[in-house]
């Protein structure tokens, strides 16, 4: 379907398609093995300027924004959805930045992650705190020009892969999430290290890991925005970010889609394709009808964040919400259309399946975006009377 992409979304698109289909998928089931980090891959990323795509102009990006971001993770997703979070969890790490940073602080980094000279990565996540800053445990002491972080953060994407980490701390415990703040730290910094390495059912091909501070200094300049900030910048950041995933979901259904229609055709069942059948038919109609509703509501959510609206926090968890479970969806008709080749490891299927259930959980819960576009609907509601 037209979506009215410009010339430039066109272009980005198409060249993520053929890096997806040239480079990524030749090797998905070498990294979803391995779990090995694909540096490969980034580094054909970095040299074709996809890290660029969101990061504003002056600064050395290309500044197509969230829709640019969309475009191309969707489409690297579709060949492997883990190698598609080097790119995508990079832009998380960075839309803190992006959103409360000052200038000499984005002139001191930005330049870097749009060239891709090294990844980022967003820390938030700790074991009593998901989507909620206000629960953070991890503390940032301040102590002459210098803050002190203590704490663990876990489950975090490109975890000692990235050289840049946007860190949620709390400056003041009392004020439970107006205590929270945002702070850039460095990897290498004294203080700071890598803990577990998660070994994971699906997106094997992404690292993810716990990080660790201990008496860990880092300059009173590297906050993001003023103390108590945290919250505010971490929520407005998922919701950026949430379109993103569900960009994710979108491109692992269609690659779901792509080889369920490629595998009932060129496989036989009393004496004729499979793709004859009236219910292979039915199920694939239905997939490519999920897909483009899910991708079309992503986009449109994307456009409208690019557009500068100010409420859109409803429709990213939205397009999350509903991509997510797309996703699952359309893997788990895939698996069901490829029947018993489809639960066995050689059979892409069901690596598909794994990944795209990550979808459902991170960067906020398929319960968590329901929490929330439920509150906007009471607010909504009651704003009308």
């Amino acid at each position: 379907m037209n979506h009215f992409l410009t010339e430039q979304e066109i272009k980005i698109r198409d060249l993520a398609r053929e890096i997806a289909e040239t480079h990524i998928k030749p090797v998905a089931a070498k990294y979803d093995a391995s779990e090995d980090f694909p540096w490969e891959i980034m580094n054909i990323l970095a040299e074709k300027d996809f890290f660029r795509i969101y990061i504003d102009k002056e600064y050395g990006g290309l500044g197509m924004g969230v829709m640019g971001l969309v475009i191309a993770t969707e489409e690297l997703s579709r060949a492997c959805g883990g190698i598609s979070l080097g790119l995508a969890g990079t832009a998380l790490g960075v839309f803190p930045l992006l959103l409360a940073g000052n200038d000499e602080q984005k002139k001191k980094y930005l330049p870097d992650l749009a060239a891709g000279n090294y990844l980022g990565a967003f820390g938030n996540t700790e074991p009593e705190a998901g989507s909620d800053a206000g629960n953070i445990k991890t503390t940032a002491k301040k102590d002459g020009d210098s803050y002190v972080l203590n704490g663990a953060k876990i489950f975090i994407t490109n975890g000692a892969k990235a050289k840049f980490y946007t860190i949620t701390a709390s400056t003041d415990p009392t004020k439970g999430s107006r205590g929270a703040s945002i702070f850039i730290v460095e990897d290498g910094t004294p203080g700071f290290s890598y803990g577990k390495k998660y070994e994971k059912l699906g997106i094997r091909g992404s690292a993810t890991c716990e990080l660790v501070f201990e008496d860990c200094r880092i300059p009173q300049e590297n906050i993001l925005g003023k103390e108590g900030m945290g919250f505010i910048v971490a929520i407005r950041t998922f919701d950026r970010a949430r379109p993103g995933v569900a960009s994710q979901a979108v491109g692992i259904a269609q690659g779901a889609l792509d080889y369920a229609v490629e595998f009932s055709r060129t496989h036989m069942r009393g004496g004729q394709a499979i793709s004859s059948y009236q219910s292979v038919q039915a199920m694939l109609a239905d997939m490519a009808t999920q897909i483009e509703a899910a991708r079309t509501l992503t986009y449109t959510v994307a456009r409208m964040i690019d557009a500068g609206e100010k409420d859109f926090a409803k429709g990213s968890a939205m397009t999350k919400l509903f991509a997510s479970k797309v996703a699952v969806d359309v893997a788990e008709k895939a698996v069901s259309i490829c029947g018993s080749q489809g639960v066995t490891l050689d059979c892409p299927a069901q690596k598909i399946l794994r990944d795209s259930k990550i979808t459902e959980i991170y960067e906020g819960t398929s319960e968590i975006q329901r929490e929330v576009i439920a509150r906007h609907l009471i607010k909504e509601s009651a704003s009308i009377k």
